[in-house]
């Protein structure tokens, strides 16, 4: 996809994580050497992941040669499409590899479309065995992990590196909105970081879609989101919280 399309559908001076994915059970494989050319192009914008399937043989130096080599700044999982457990602690050689380099962990949670993906992996109760046991790693859950978005409250919570992407949720208004109602009832606003899953969507409708649900009035009896927390959200500096800036 070219850059211009992606960069006219965002405000003027965004920077900007680009991922690949790698799941060899679901079909799925992007080259880091791909992802490391698109962000050589226009390396002040954009910021490159390089991607894990822990299941496939040579997985240690692709991770070895994505970030010393490529010099991708971060890693990108997604163990119900690769058919993993995370918490399983043969895949801790990895997490610790993370942890001691300072690569933030960017890691696919709740549904999908895809038949032969577990969803047992996407739940977020298996990234609390890994942060657990790696605490200093900065990990994503990404959208918000939806519809298990309790699971990823409790989890995002009680650990200070772990944090949660609203990426892909706007075009579902009530389960954001419901998904928003829980992140204020339980005090983690700071713990949401803003995503869009370009190109399923942009960065512009993101936000827009975003301050649309701020501004739908509250249940009766419930207060309406916090329209200042929702700006925060949009704003917030992400990749300072990651260690990317």
């Amino acid at each position: 996809m070219r850059y211009e399309d992606y960069a006219a559908s965002t405000p003027p001076g965004t920077r900007t994580v680009v991922v690949g994915g790698k799941a060899r059970r679901s079909g799925l494989w992007v080259d880091d050497a791909a992802v490391a050319a698109y962000v050589a192009r226009h390396p002040e914008q954009l910021i490159g992941y390089l991607a894990i399937d822990p299941t496939q043989p040579g997985w240690r130096e692709e991770l070895r040669y994505g970030h010393q080599e490529l010099g991708l700044r971060g890693i990108k999982i997604m163990p119900m499409y690769a058919g993993f457990d995370p918490a399983d602690p043969e895949y801790d050689d990895l997490f610790g590899y993370a942890e001691e380099h300072g690569l933030p962990l960017l890691v696919h949670t709740g549904t999908t479309f895809v038949s032969q993906a577990p969803l047992e992996y996407a739940m977020p109760r298996h990234l609390d065995w890994v942060a657990i046991r790696h605490p200093e790693l900065r990990m994503v859950l990404a959208h918000l992990s939806h519809p298990f978005e309790g699971e990823c409250v409790a989890v995002i919570r009680k650990h200070p590196h772990v944090y949660a992407d609203i990426s892909a949720l706007h075009y579902r208004p009530f389960q954001l909105w419901h998904s928003l109602r829980l992140v204020q009832d339980y005090g983690v606003w700071d713990k949401l970081l803003f995503g869009s899953d370009y190109p399923f969507t942009t960065v512009n409708d993101s936000i827009e879609g975003l301050r649309r649900i701020a501004r739908v009035p509250g249940i009766p009896g419930l207060d309406p989101l916090d329209q200042d927390a929702v700006e925060a959200l949009i704003h917030r500096p992400a990749l300072d919280l990651l260690g990317l800036a």
